[in-house]
């Protein structure tokens, strides 16, 4: 077995596992470091104990190297492969996931996700979708170095220049599925319900999920007020994650923010505003009350990653199995239907 591609498909597996992301870079590095070197050093650094000499590889890492030159399915990489799997738990869940084709909230290195565009599009691709959206945060999140107007018009023409190396590929192997990725942002609510970017780039991406990620403790009228401003936006067609709350899974956790959820959600189906169901373990938002409250309202959905790796990619059927749950169908979810579809549906809400 290839060592890089042992250590990389590692790194990926302790992604899907929510693993620490320091335990995940530890595999990707080595795997970028293995890469780069003549397989012929390596194979004899291997055979003879001398891994370790390398910046970047520690003990675990060299020893994935070793099993690997040595012909063997490292035990490690079998193991994760077993026990990180993500099914859907219930039939009407695995077959919401089915009709799933895309995922319209991901990350990238642009803003504070681990992987380059390309990497998160073909992984992505690797699981059966047709299309990703990509949505890196706006500038207010400076924590997570969000796109300036400068940055993201930077952003878009990288994502032009890899969807013309998708199509290329495509083109040149029948068995490389046609791919896409479309444009988009997860754009702040500003305490006034205003939207944390320029109305022109808005109204140039594809898809803008609108979230709040400030002033989380606001009193509920202000808080009613200014999502119910954001969700009728004509620029907006996704609200994220919707109660802000954290369940303590990646160590701390975080109430839901108070605001008037039935007006809210009433709010999203006049406006045609998908609900976000997002799948992060740590999220689960908006939990199985108002998940049936929006059910309730009439909404549309999203169900969505809000992938920062591509591990992250595989956990749509944490949203699946709640959305089931709650008694929705495909038809009333937006990236249940294709590409087109879902652009169609995006431009019906232009100003």
């Amino acid at each position: 077995m290839d060592p890089a591609v042992a250590l990389a498909r590692i790194a990926y597996l302790l992604d899907r596992a929510h693993a620490p992301t320091y335990r995940a870079r530890a595999y990707h590095t080595a795997a970028a470091v293995v890469a780069a070197l003549d397989p012929a050093e390596v194979e004899q650094r291997a055979r003879s104990g001398r891994l370790t000499e390398i910046e970047h590889l520690g003990p675990k890492t060299a020893a994935i190297v070793e099993q690997a030159v040595a012909g063997e399915v490292p035990p490690y990489l079998v193991e994760l492969e077993e026990t990180t799997a993500i099914n859907a738990a219930t039939p009407a869940g695995a077959e919401l996931r089915a009709a799933l084709q895309g995922d319209c909230h991901t990350h990238s290195t642009w803003s504070d996700g681990g992987a380059a565009i390309a990497t998160m599009a073909r992984a992505a691709r690797d699981l059966g979708h047709d299309y990703v959206v990509l949505t890196d945060h706006s500038p207010r999140l400076k924590v997570a170095n969000g796109l300036t107007p400068e940055r993201l018009r930077a952003q878009l023409e990288e994502v032009a220049a890899v969807n013309a190396e998708l199509a290329a590929e495509a083109e040149a192997d029948a068995a490389v599925a046609p791919f896409r990725i479309l444009t988009g942002i997860e754009v702040d609510i500003l305490d006034d319900g205003a939207l944390d970017q320029e109305d022109d780039l808005l109204a140039a991406l594809d898809l803008v999920v609108a979230s709040v990620h400030s002033k989380l403790r606001m009193d509920a009228p202000a808080m009613t007020r200014r999502m119910a401003v954001a969700v009728a936006n004509p620029h907006v067609d996704v609200l994220g994650h919707c109660t802000g709350r954290l369940r303590g899974v990646s160590g701390k956790g975080r109430s839901e923010s108070a605001f008037d959820a039935e007006l809210i959600f009433h709010a999203c189906a006049r406006f045609d505003t998908a609900v976000e169901v997002n799948c992060r373990p740590e999220r689960l938002d908006p939990p199985r009350r108002l998940l049936d409250l929006a059910a309730e309202a009439g909404c549309r959905f999203s169900v969505d990653t809000d992938a920062h790796a591509p591990g992250q990619l595989e956990w749509q059927p944490f949203g699946t199995d709640r959305l089931a749950a709650a008694g929705v169908g495909p038809d009333r979810v937006v990236n249940a239907g294709s590409a087109a579809d879902l652009l169609a549906w995006t431009a019906s809400h232009a100003p």
